[in-house]
């Protein structure tokens, strides 16, 4: 019995013509997010070409004029309100800068708590009275706080020593003994007031009438002494 052959595939010639032809590198295929893109250049016609074109087309780009930068503020004022407030006061407030020096807490002369002080404003109407507190913040808040007794009633101010409306602020008389206490709230007790202080004022500056006259020469105002009578002035405001 014969048998018959199969047919070959007729794949099977392209499989071997396919062999034979040379093998090729496939090129590198990239990705859209890696490929470069060169944006495209304008290409600009020759002069001659365009002889109604204007001319800044052919010319070289201008130099941009760059600066340095301005001073840092930051650095020329670290501290911008301590700096505005002594301007303020430099210039404004106190040109001759004997308040600053009066309260200089290393001037020895300053007032201190316990004091006689006598404030004369720019209207004319004085006040004095025994200095209870004094509070040093900046230009707005120094300040000095006078306790007097007037008709028998006793009456506080708070006076600003940069204030514009104060004309000069004296030393009457100086506290016997250097207070240990920044505030003498206690001299509002009826057991430790000073009472009224105008004679202590009244003599003060009847002297001083005397020292401008050349009649007497200045001294300092008295440290321990009855100078006007304390006690005089405290009997007085009584007696009212």
């Amino acid at each position: 019995m014969a048998c018959t052959a199969l047919p070959h595939s007729p794949l099977h010639h392209w499989h071997s013509i396919f062999r034979a032809l040379p093998t090729t590198t496939p090129s590198p295929i990239r990705a859209l997010s890696t490929a470069s893109i060169t944006p495209p250049q304008p290409r600009i016609p020759p002069r001659r070409l365009l002889p109604n074109i204007d001319s800044d087309l052919f010319k070289p780009p201008k130099t941009i004029k760059t600066y340095p930068p301005p001073p840092s503020t930051r650095l020329a004022h670290p501290h911008p309100i301590q700096s505005l407030q002594q301007t303020h006061i430099s210039e404004t407030l106190d040109p001759t800068g004997s308040r600053t020096r009066l309260f200089e807490k290393r001037n020895p002369d300053c007032p201190r708590q316990g004091d006689i002080l006598l404030v004369t404003f720019t209207s004319g109407d004085p006040f004095s009275g025994v200095c209870l507190s004094i509070r040093r913040r900046g230009v707005t808040d120094t300040a000095i706080l006078l306790r007097n007794r007037v008709m028998m009633v006793g009456v506080e101010m708070w006076v600003k020593i940069y204030s514009p409306k104060v004309k000069s602020i004296e030393v009457v008389e100086r506290a016997q003994k250097r207070a240990k206490r920044a505030r003498l709230y206690y001299m509002r007790k009826a057991k430790h007031d000073r009472g009224s202080v105008e004679g202590v004022v009244e003599e003060y500056l009847k002297r001083m009438r005397l020292v401008r006259s050349g009649a007497v020469g200045m001294r300092e105002p008295g440290r321990g002494g009855k100078v006007g009578g304390g006690g005089s002035g405290r009997e007085r405001g009584g007696g009212r």
